[in-house]
């Protein structure tokens, strides 16, 4: 089979890394992978696994834009002879979903998100993620949302959680010279407890509350003062990154928090780290950078809903917080740090097993390509 994912960009994020995933797995059956996208640094890994990159305009928004893509990709469906458009986000599902109606190709969707609806208009632009002869959601929170949002698409919902790759994130798997290069690159010592927030960086992931957080610590004074990194591309959001340094000096813990950048080695930065924070005040609909250092037996702190709720399990695998309430994010760091390295080593090898049980790659490329299938066995 011939399988076109559409998607703005192939830059960090994990619609774009589920893009790959996928992609390796069309490969691995004997299928052809095409990806229709802006592309990004994720170009070359693309490449490697042997798939084909179309570049084209479909992270632009622009209605003329739209149409335009429209007829780029009923274009290239039609000499492709693609069987199958799978679009992962709404502006190039629009053009998607027109180009497999001109074509009679077979139309699949995955929800990435909520995508908040705050009018009818909204509502109606959201409602192509739910248009495809199946609709993949990536939990069951995000099935739920589909469902609520969209009740026509309930019978076509099939959920295929996000995957993690249990070989690469893996305790005891990284060499010593990445983590060591890495610390090197970050400052950091082996003296302190180390936290990273994983994540772009913008308001709802929840850097300010981390920050108020550490603030809260260093007031308390009760146990020894913890080094937050906060590992994300600011993605030129330039007056954010100010917003950030200035809470840091106003908390007074310029010595406990950095802004560390972008991470390319996801494995060594958890494998440096003893705790991870995932504190989104908005709902993650699945929760990757939690489900990966779950993986590496790294206990996570995450806020209380969406997808964290199926990724964290209470007390056994992590800690769920109130999201936006960093007293409470600060109470979880302070009682995860006085625990003893065996009592949370005992949590993070939980956590590997639940994530291994749930969430793991080869999981959702199965199922994926169950999903490709029911829909090629279909009776029109």
């Amino acid at each position: 089979m011939k399988i076109l994912q559409v998607i703005p960009e192939l830059d960090a994020g994990g619609a774009e890394r589920t893009t790959l995933e996928v992609a390796e797995a069309i490969i691995a059956d004997g299928g052809e992978a095409l990806v229709a996208s802006q592309g990004g640094r994720l170009e070359g890994e693309l490449e490697a696994l042997g798939g084909r990159l179309i570049r084209m305009p479909l992270a632009s928004k622009n209605p003329v834009t739209l149409w335009q893509n429209t007829s780029r990709l009923a274009k290239l469906i039609r000499q492709e002879g693609v069987d199958i458009v799978h679009a992962r986000s709404r502006a190039p599902a629009w053009s998607a979903k027109w180009a497999a109606d001109r074509t009679h190709a077979h139309f699949v969707t995955t929800y990435h998100g909520t995508y908040n609806a705050k009018s009818a208009l909204k509502r109606r632009y959201n409602s192509v993620m739910a248009r495809g002869e199946l609709v993949i959601a990536n939990s069951q929170f995000i099935a739920s949302h589909i469902a609520q949002e969209h009740p026509f698409a309930t019978p076509r919902i099939r959920v295929i959680p996000r995957g993690v790759e249990l070989d690469r994130f893996k305790p005891g798997s990284v060499p010593q010279e990445r983590m060591d290069g890495l610390a090197a690159a970050w400052g950091v010592g082996q003296d302190r407890n180390v936290l990273l927030l994983p994540g772009r960086l913008t308001g709802w992931k929840g850097q300010r509350e981390a920050i108020r957080a550490m603030g809260r610590i260093r007031r308390h004074g009760e146990i020894a003062q913890p080094l937050l990194l906060l590992a994300g591309d600011a993605q030129g959001r330039d007056a954010y990154v100010a917003e950030l340094e200035a809470l840091i000096r106003s908390e007074g813990v310029q010595d406990n928090v950095r802004l560390v950048g972008h991470c390319t080695d996801m494995p060594a930065a958890f494998a440096l780290s003893d705790l991870v924070l995932t504190p989104s005040n908005e709902p993650e609909a699945f929760g990757r950078t939690a489900a990966e250092a779950g993986a590496m037996e790294v206990p996570v702190i995450a806020a209380d809903h969406g997808g964290a709720q199926e990724v964290i399990l209470h007390s056994e695998t992590g800690w769920r917080v109130q999201p936006g309430d960093d007293e409470a994010l600060a109470a979880a760091i302070e009682g995860a740090l006085s625990l003893s390295a065996e009592d949370r080593a005992v949590m993070g090898r939980r956590a590997r097993a639940h994530v291994s049980e749930h969430f793991s790659t080869a999981a959702l490329q199965a199922s994926t390509l169950r999903v490709y299938r029911e829909v090629l066995n279909s009776v029109p």
